[in-house]
């Protein structure tokens, strides 16, 4: 396994992998992996000649208030990981690589990102999405592979992919979680062992509400009250959002029919988590 700072030099690989007729699977991540991101990498050797995995905390996606500083990093962790889950390359750019002097174009969806997470964090998604865009650009793959757990994150890049005609497939995979059914995050990391047990709140609360809906509940507004009771149980948990959206357009349904996307942010003291369930009725 290689791993790569210059755009040049991935290039270059990248070139040589295609002119072999190899197929290009790629993960990209903001490193302090866990099993959700080698689930990924999983997905994309089944399915892939060569994998390349970007590790880059990236900061046009991160508010002035938000914590890029404090991102969790640790790149031999991170090395070690990805080599024993069969990685080709990592692609390890610094900051002036991806961003130099004077950069000034950026990509931004409308609409679908002003809901959700987009509320909060109102230019999270323009960097998610350029900075996306630029790794797609060097890296030139036919698959990139996600988690479901950023469901507004996947919905929004398919939609940037149809609308800018880009080569490519996203495939969504699985959330990953914890056997407490915690989702993994790397952010999982600020929490305190109160915290830790407080989260479990969350997943819990969307199974429950899956439940619900099998046994016949179809009222939107009664689940997500049925959450926000169970979430306040909590006495430390502060609710960003709960709500419940169809999968395409992320507009909010009154009534369960068809797929829907249950999602919600809570924050934990200065830990926001989030997580989702689809369901389809």
């Amino acid at each position: 396994m290689r791993v790569i700072e210059k755009i040049s030099d991935l290039k270059a690989i990248i070139r040589s992998q295609k002119s072999s007729g190899k197929t290009i699977g790629f993960v990209p991540t903001m490193g302090y992996l866990h099993q959700g991101h080698m689930s990924l990498v999983k997905a994309s050797k089944d399915e892939n000649d060569f994998t390349i995995m970007s590790i880059f905390v990236n900061p046009t996606q991160f508010g002035p208030n938000e914590d890029f500083d404090k991102y969790p990093r640790d790149m031999a962790r991170d090395t070690k990981m990805a080599e024993a889950a069969g990685v080709d390359v990592i692609f390890a750019p610094l900051k002036d690589e991806m961003y130099p002097a004077r950069y000034k174009t950026y990509v931004d969806v409308e609409d679908i990102t002003n809901v959700l997470c987009g509320k909060s964090r109102p230019s999270h998604f323009k960097g998610v999405t350029t900075v996306v865009t630029k790794l797609f650009n060097i890296v030139e793959p036919d698959k990139a592979y996600f988690g479901q757990k950023d469901a507004q994150q996947v919905i929004v890049l398919k939609k940037m992919v149809r609308d800018l005609n880009m080569n490519l497939e996203i495939v969504t995979c699985p959330i990953v979680r914890e056997s407490d059914g915690l989702a993994m995050s790397s952010r999982n990391t600020y929490l305190t062992p109160e915290q830790r047990i407080g989260a479990l709140v969350l997943s819990k609360s969307l199974f429950e509400a899956e439940q619900l809906i099998k046994d016949g509940e179809r009222d939107a507004a009664k689940l997500i009250g049925h959450i926000s009771e169970r979430i306040s149980e909590v006495s430390f948990a502060e609710i960003d959002y709960i709500e419940i959206t169809d999968i395409i357009n992320l507009e909010k349904v009154d009534t369960i029919n068809g797929k829907v996307l249950i999602a919600l942010a809570v924050r934990f003291g200065k830990t926001r988590l989030i997580d989702n369930v689809i369901v389809e009725v």
